[in-house]
């Protein structure tokens, strides 16, 4: 492989996770464990290059192909759509979508138009529309559990990992509305003029995943 590729990772828990990954599949990861100030990282002993991107952004640059790859959560390709092939579950980062009501309250007990608070309404309005319910779609950008406690909402659709957070303020998970976790994505373009060198690296991935379950 004369190529050398470049992919993008989410900062953060996924981040760590796929180094954890890389590592067991032989890479080099000192220049990601320690970056310094420095944007790009290049691998030592296998050709490739990282960036640490937030989640959005990882989707942004393997769309436009300044980035080969990209190591990005299932609910933002869910939010944000997608122009590139999702090749590989990682099978990290684990939790799901969950849409959540005040304990107690009776949702599908009422014919009038809920509204529901979120930070993913695109997964939110793709949910009810499979229902072929009409509801109200509120963005929140912060703690999207107060609206219901403000009686802005009737129902939140949000990430649940514990429930914890649900329990502390009064509200309960009453039905899933997608799964999710960390996922191997590739440019369209890169997929056909890198292909030798993208299989490589996938099947590297494949492999340790195999071993691991």
């Amino acid at each position: 492989m004369s190529e050398r590729l470049r992919i993008a990772l989410t900062k953060g828990r996924l981040q760590d996770k796929s180094v954890e990954l890389f590592e067991a599949i032989g890479l080099d990861c000192s220049p990601i464990k320690d970056p310094g100030r420095r944007l790009v990282h290049t691998i030592p002993n296998y050709p490739l290059e990282a960036v640490l991107a937030k989640a959005p952004d990882v989707i942004t640059y393997v769309e436009h192909g300044v980035c080969d790859l990209g190591i990005v959560g299932k609910d933002t390709i869910l939010e944000q759509g997608k122009s590139f092939y999702e090749v590989l579950d990682l099978g990290f980062g684990k939790c799901r979508f969950a849409l959540a009501v005040k304990e107690g309250s009776d949702f599908y007990g009422t014919y009038k138009t809920r509204r529901i608070a979120t930070k993913y309404p695109n997964v939110a309005r793709a949910f009810f529309e499979k229902k072929g319910m009409d509801v109200d779609i509120i963005k929140i950008e912060g703690s999207v559990e107060l609206a219901p406690i403000l009686d802005l909402a009737d129902a939140i659709v949000d990430i649940v990992e514990t429930g914890s957070t649900l329990k502390a303020n009064g509200l309960v998970p009453i039905e899933d509305v997608a799964q999710v976790s960390a996922r191997l994505i590739v440019n369209t373009a890169s997929m056909k003029l890198h292909k030798e060198a993208i299989d490589d690296f996938i099947s590297r991935c494949e492999r340790e995943l195999e071993r691991r379950s």
